[in-house]
């Protein structure tokens, strides 16, 4: 049985509670997780704290030294965790071992390689003075990743946290902890000094909210749900920190009339459907040119019937299992109420049959294809996180994009069209952090990422991430002393 401990100032321990652990595969309990409160959040914030001035003082170079190191012992190991994030996810052991691993080892080496061009910044004034833009780091960050992309997401955030010089408090969620668990035990062997990587277990509400709202927490960032990240961004207001938050989305996807048909029905399926549909980028609602409706509806669940249904360990499965029981009663659920409201199931929605013996009881669910609603729908409203597409079709151009925009959220949205022109139009007019235009999760490190509306607030990735990190501070040098500098020092040059 798999036991999961806290890393708190660079000891692996127990909490006084525990928490089971379910192989979403099989339905059975595999292991038990450290269930940590509010001492065990204090102990972790007050040895990243204690771990800060020397972190600090640490040279970027060593910095960067030490997470190249942890994401070499990563991919000694990369077999171990692929299996492991396989099992704690119930997602396909080949996304795990070509995507969630590999990009969670990239993350580490990218922000340890750009931290170190990442200085100071100089602003000459002409022959009056200088300006000189300083990037010390916050102190003590506290993160909170989701279940969905575990390590990739985890790393994600303490990689740049790190690289800037600043301890990190991390929780990874208690529905997915493994590989977070596996990275502290190896950050410790590749040496990490103590302290400066914590990670606690357990419910949000019991270790995470103490934690955000521990005032020597200087910065919180959080991905996950818009009700939890709109909890956190109320208790810490008062305390003006730094907040960033990535939340949910209602991604939409449009196939205009002139769209290469065949690749834009490959890529929007797996928009729809890619490690069962629980990405926050997923497009949940897919807008088609009237002309091409039929066809669209065909060809998708077509792609939803080719894909092979089965145990998540086993090579040959592109679609796993979803991650709880809880979570599939609430896909279920929505499945339900898209009936209700008038939709009709074109594919899926059912429990697949025909699993292995070891599966029979994991928290499978087909992917579904749902037609005939507008977007008053609770179902094209709500996010669902669940392999779900909604297809509703458009007339022009103009209605697409009204139909895209007529959301709550704003993370994600992707067009297809053979029209140049037609691009340069609608994709700035669509609401959201990130629109693709002939693709799907085409991703640079460089480039910043988050939502807009309920989907987030600030953005993530790039010299984003290392600016969120960090305090900007200013020193201004007269270069010579005159009363000119003191009256006109507002002026610039």
């Amino acid at each position: 049985m798999t036991e999961v401990l806290n890393l708190i100032n660079g000891a692996h321990v127990p909490a006084s509670n525990w928490l089971e652990l379910f192989e979403p595969a099989t339905g059975k309990t595999y292991g038990r997780l450290a269930a940590s409160g509010a001492d065990e959040a204090q102990l972790a914030v007050s040895a990243a704290h204690d771990a800060a001035a020397s972190w600090r003082n640490t040279s970027v170079r060593e910095r960067s030294r030490l997470m190249h190191a942890l994401a070499d012992a990563i991919e000694s190991d990369l077999d171990a965790f692929t299996i492991a994030e396989s099992t704690d996810s119930g997602k396909p052991v080949g996304l795990a071992r070509t995507v969630d691993i590999p990009r969670a080892v990239a993350n580490l080496r990218w922000f340890a390689d750009s931290v170190l061009e990442f200085g100071t910044e100089r602003y000459e004034m002409g022959t009056r003075a200088v300006n000189d833009v300083l990037h010390p780091p916050v102190g003590v960050i506290g993160a909170i990743s989701p279940w969905n992309l575990p390590l990739y997401l985890f790393t994600w955030k303490i990689a740049p946290a790190l690289a800037t010089g600043n301890t990190v408090v991390a929780k990874p969620s208690e529905v997915t902890p493994v590989t977070a668990w596996m990275l502290g035990k190896l950050a410790t062997e590749v040496g990490f000094p103590p302290g400066v990587l914590n990670i606690i277990h357990g419910l949000g509400h019991e270790v995470g909210a103490p934690m955000v709202t521990d005032p020597r927490i200087g910065a919180v960032t959080f991905t996950g749900g818009t009700s939890t990240g709109r909890t956190i961004a109320e208790s810490v207001a008062g305390q003006f920190k730094k907040t960033s938050l990535e939340m949910g989305g209602k991604n939409p996807t449009i196939i205009f009339e002139d769209a290469d048909l065949p690749m834009a029905i490959s890529t929007a399926a797996t928009a729809a459907f890619a490690n069962q549909g629980e990405i926050c980028l997923c497009g949940e609602r897919l807008m088609v040119h009237e002309n091409l409706l039929d066809e669209v509806i065909e060809g998708i669940c077509q792609k939803a019937a080719e894909l092979t249904i089965g145990d998540p360990l086993e090579d040959g499965t592109q679609f796993g299992a979803l991650v709880s029981e809880a979570h599939r009663d609430h896909v279920e659920s929505m499945i339900a109420r898209a009936v209700e409201e008038g939709g009709e199931i074109r594919h899926g929605g059912q429990r697949p049959e025909g699993l292995p013996d070891r599966c029979r009881d994991g928290y499978f669910l087909e992917p579904t294809v749902i037609t005939g609603l507008d977007m008053t729908a609770a179902t094209n409203r709500e996010e669902i996180f669940g392999p779900v597409v909604s297809i509703m079709p458009f007339k022009t151009e103009a209605e697409a994009v009204e139909m895209a925009n007529d959301s709550d959220y704003g993370l994600s949205a992707s067009i297809f069209t053979g029209d140049e022109t037609r691009a340069a139009r609608v994709a700035p007019a669509i609401e959201t952090g990130t629109v693709w235009v002939n693709c799907w999760l085409v991703r640079d490190f460089r480039v910043p990422f988050g939502g807009v509306k309920h989907s987030g607030l600030g953005r993530e990735g790039g010299l984003d991430a290392l600016r969120f990190c960090t305090e900007a501070r200013t020193i201004c040098t007269a270069l010579k002393t005159s009363t000119d500098n003191v009256t006109q020092g507002a002026v610039p040059s």
